[in-house]
């Protein structure tokens, strides 16, 4: 039961750091694989609240969710688009398109989703919930940790103190942690920033509605995407833009936004993107921080100190995998938590895990910053896009390598 106590089994205690979707699903992961082993996670907010709007799940994710029992709860809240469309922002032609619905479940036996961040945590949390060796703890904001070969004990800001044979960081961007454990310097700003809105969708565009899909609009210096959230009652909305830090300080991820704004970003666009943006009653501003790719498995963290999802490899949204790779880095903790011995090598576990996922990451991270600049294209690189994606079509937006994931460690390890 959240927030109650209890006996820690003789396998040992696991401290987990954040109540996000990384955490979370951290903690999930590991108490199903071990429950002998008791978990404690500690969230810095004062209650377990996701901000934002929608994320889309590639197969490779939903195939973590339903691999942890939650294929019904994802289907009670999710979305699940049956194409991809991608359009020109300035005139509206069609670039390419994939299908995806049916075409994406044979191909890699789960689903393409859409999902809105609260949903998403909330069946996680619901999920963790039920769990008898999970103690879940709001309002402990970690300031500093210890390490020695006994352990690891965190502290928080009022004097609380826990103890456990591993730390799991999923404290974000901004990680305290890996501040403490790489001392590598902060997430920078990568001079794009996202706006970000809901509409009820019947408020959207006629051809929004008629069309439930997931529609991707590309210009000079931007772009966007559109699908549908909640069970397809909702339209997410998402402009991406070049331009500058809003005044607000470095940690200033979350700021209210003017449509002028937007509209002046934008300049002038295709009729059907322009009545999406018009639609959109109130938009958030998200200035995106970003890392290198990861350069190896140091840093994943070291010791029985692990770092995962935002607080490893922070990842730009053009491949929409970041909530994916954190859920795989979550799901493959518990691959190779079940497969440890009765009274496990958590430093060995550890390393394992890191170097298990730190390739796949960084190439993510990679993959994601390339496309970028493809998606915001002008000139000549603009022109040989368009003209690649309309001669290779779905095989160029396919991506196999990475939606057939995650790879299980156990099976590479044979």
């Amino acid at each position: 039961m959240a927030g109650v106590a209890v006996t820690a089994p003789s396998a040992g205690r696991l401290l987990v750091i954040g109540g996000g979707i990384a955490g979370l699903g951290a903690a999930l992961a590991c108490a199903r694989a071990r429950p002998d082993v008791s978990l404690t996670l500690l969230e810095r907010a004062p209650a377990f609240a996701e901000v934002g709007a929608g994320i889309q799940l590639g197969p490779n994710a939903v195939r973590v969710l339903h691999d942890w029992g939650l294929a019904e709860p994802l289907a009670a809240v999710a979305a699940f688009p049956q194409r991809l469309c991608v359009r020109a922002a300035r005139d509206g032609a069609v670039l390419g398109g994939l299908t995806l619905g049916e075409r994406a479940r044979r191909r890699y036996g789960a689903p393409y989703a859409t999902i809105h961040r609260a949903d998403l945590q909330g069946l996680l949390l619901d999920a963790v919930r039920e769990l008898p060796a999970v103690a879940l703890h709001t309002g402990a904001e970690i300031v500093t940790h210890a390490e020695d070969p006994q352990g690891v004990s965190v502290t928080t800001a009022d004097g609380r103190r826990w103890q456990g044979d591993a730390l799991l960081a999923a404290d974000g961007v901004w990680s305290r942690t890996r501040e403490r454990v790489l001392a590598d310097g902060r997430a920078t700003f990568s001079g794009h920033v996202a706006y970000r809105g809901l509409l009820p969708m019947a408020d959207a565009p006629a051809a929004v509605r008629q069309t439930p899909q997931v529609v991707a609009w590309l210009g000079p210096r931007l772009h966007a995407v559109h699908y549908p959230v909640r069970g397809g009652a909702w339209l997410n909305v998402v402009v991406v833009v070049e331009g500058p830090l809003p005044p607000t300080g470095a940690e200033g991820w979350d700021h209210a936004a003017q449509v002028a704004q937007l509209r002046a970003a934008l300049g002038t666009v295709h009729a059907d993107f322009d009545a999406v943006v018009r639609a959109v009653p109130q938009w958030r501003l998200w200035p995106l921080y970003v890392r290198e790719p990861m350069r190896g498995a140091h840093e994943h963290g070291r010791g029985r100190i692990a770092l995962l999802g935002d607080a490893a490899h922070p990842t730009r949204p053009y491949l929409a995998q970041g909530a994916a790779m954190a859920l795989e880095d979550a799901w493959t903790l518990g691959r190779l938590l079940q497969a440890q011995p009765d009274a496990p090598d958590w430093a060995g576990w550890l390393a394992r895990w890191a170097e298990s996922r730190w390739a796949r990451n960084a190439r993510v991270q990679a993959r994601s910053r390339r496309n970028g600049t493809i998606f915001h294209a002008t000139g000549l690189l603009r022109w040989g896009r368009d003209a690649v994606m309309a001669w290779l079509g779905e095989r160029l937006l396919d991506q196999p390598w990475l939606y057939g994931g995650p790879p299980d460690p156990l099976a590479t390890a044979r």
